[in-house]
């Protein structure tokens, strides 16, 4: 699993300022600050952004051009030790996790570019241009949105029409676990109110290929930076980005398990939403979480409650297929999963040390309370928007983490590590030791390969990387640290 995240971005001073040129100023900061040796640029062939997982090809004529994420646009783009990618996405600035297996590692990984984020903001501060400020949200509230994706290695003999099926009321409800909270309402946000995503009032469709323009709840792009005789990639675009840790957790933790639950065939029942849309943006809109949803086998409940249905049958499942004998981070997942959803039923506000939307939904009604402010009132939109501030000195859920306010599940020497370090099981350990080792031999760099530029090679070697479990510490660690040289590896990689 992985997740990517686009920065919203601005210039202190220059409320004009082109988000493309600040977005390449601060990618090329960082690169230039942290990179002491050649540059690998970003490898696209094996990019295949237009494939449909239902069975076909989109012409690029008819392709918006926010789709074509396989063309080279010369825009920043750097491939960090990490195994992460930073670069700039059209008028955003986006990291992209490495590869991982398990969700307490995003959440170190995600805190990391988070921080990496940040760094390149200092790094990029120039006399007299403006500082760059960074916001983890998704809207500006003028009608733009932005993503924070999620990405899940799914068997490829899972058909895909079950993933839509029991996938599409899970996302309908899971916001209540992982929404980051939004004053206003609709894509302008000026209907008046609070609501718990982020994005929903951005979905339009329920299937579909596109991620900028008609945003589906699943979407079908069908790119599996893997094996695609085995695998797929589940490339979601619904979720909202995170600052809070177990929001992050669970959100990533709880997905993962219910598609484990797809791919084994278990889930039998028909939890199906109706109007799933609409009811995506009804269940934002009600921070009461008192909207009842009409579910497939003739039942009413509300997103909480169908968020149980989904934690007993994960329950049964454990115990059903893997006999009880579940590992420790699945343990975990379901244990806080547990607690979340129980204190949610009894009274939100119980999980405001915890959960996004419900610490900025406190905070504001604070402010609100304090000042007689009505959902109107400009300053709770700053107040919003100041939650996402990644300054520690200015944003408003560092200013929570300071007072005690938020529990954090990983340390900052973990998340200092991971800025540099690679998950030691997965592929991304191959390729993030590979720029951190042999930096001038690298020439390109992608998910599935590591191209290298070998002395006595007249053209560039293209070592494959496309089983994400393989290249990890166990498999290639003792080759990496015996040899000095990338010749040298290479030759013991191509010997095997």
């Amino acid at each position: 699993m992985g997740t990517e995240t686009e920065f919203g971005i601005s210039v202190s001073g220059h409320p004009h300022a082109n988000p493309m040129v600040a977005s390449t100023r601060l990618v090329n900061a960082y690169a230039t600050a942290t990179l002491k040796a050649r540059r690998a640029r970003w490898d696209f062939e094996e990019e295949s952004p237009l494939r449909d997982a239902r069975g076909f090809d989109m012409s690029r004529d008819v392709a918006d051009p926010s789709q074509l994420t396989d063309e080279d646009l010369g825009l920043a783009n750097v491939i960090l030790t990490n195994g992460a990618r930073l670069y700039v996405d059209h008028a955003h600035p986006e990291y992209s996790t490495p590869e991982c297996t398990n969700p307490m590692d995003i959440v170190i990984w995600d805190k990391a570019g988070e921080q990496i984020a940040l760094d390149a903001t200092r790094f990029a501060a120039v006399p007299g241009e403006g500082d760059l400020v960074l916001y983890k949200n998704n809207t500006d509230n003028k009608g733009a949105s932005y993503g924070a994706h999620e990405n899940y290695l799914v068997r490829r003999s899972t058909p895909f029409g079950d993933i839509v099926r029991h996938l599409t009321p899970f996302f309908v409800s899971r916001q209540v676990v992982c929404g980051a909270g939004r004053v206003g309402l609709g894509q302008d946000g000026h209907g008046d109110g609070f609501q718990i995503s982020q994005r929903a009032d951005y979905f339009e469709v329920e299937v579909g290929l596109e991620t900028t323009l008609k945003r589906p709840i699943i979407n079908t792009r069908d790119e599996p930076h893997a094996d695609p005789e085995k695998y797929r990639r589940l490339h979601v675009i619904i979720g909202d980005a995170n600052l809070a840790e177990t929001s992050t957790y669970l959100k990533v933790g709880t997905a993962a398990l219910v598609l484990s639950m797809i791919e084994d065939r278990f889930i039998t029942a028909d939890l199906s939403v109706s109007r799933p849309v609409a009811s995506l943006k009804e269940v934002s809109h009600d921070p009461g979480l008192t909207h009842l949803l009409e579910v497939g086998d003739g039942r009413k409940m509300t997103a909480v409650q169908l968020q149980w249905e989904y934690f007993h049958l994960a329950e049964r499942y454990l115990e059903e297929r893997r006999g009880g004998d579940v590992d420790p981070p699945t343990k975990d997942v379901m244990k806080r999963w547990e607690s979340v959803l129980t204190r949610l039923e009894r009274d939100p506000f119980e999980c405001a040390d915890e959960l996004d939307w419900v610490a900025k939904l406190k905070l504001l009604n604070s402010y609100r309370d304090r000042d007689g402010l009505a959902w109107s009132d400009a300053k709770l939109h700053l107040i919003d928007l100041q939650y996402a501030d990644l300054r520690p000195e200015k944003g408003l859920y560092h200013r929570l983490l300071k007072l005690g306010r938020m529990k954090r599940l990983v340390s900052d020497s973990v998340v200092e590590e991971a800025m540099h370090e690679p998950p030691e099981d997965t592929r991304a350990y191959f390729r993030g030791r590979c720029l951190s080792k042999y930096a001038d031999n690298i020439a390109a760099a992608s998910w599935d390969s590591v191209i290298f530029d070998l002395p006595g090679h007249e053209s560039l070697q293209r070592v494959p990387t496309i089983d994400p479990l393989r290249g990890s510490r166990a498999h290639v660690g003792a080759l990496l640290d015996e040899h000095d040289t990338a010749l040298g590896l290479f030759e013991a990689l191509t010997a095997r």
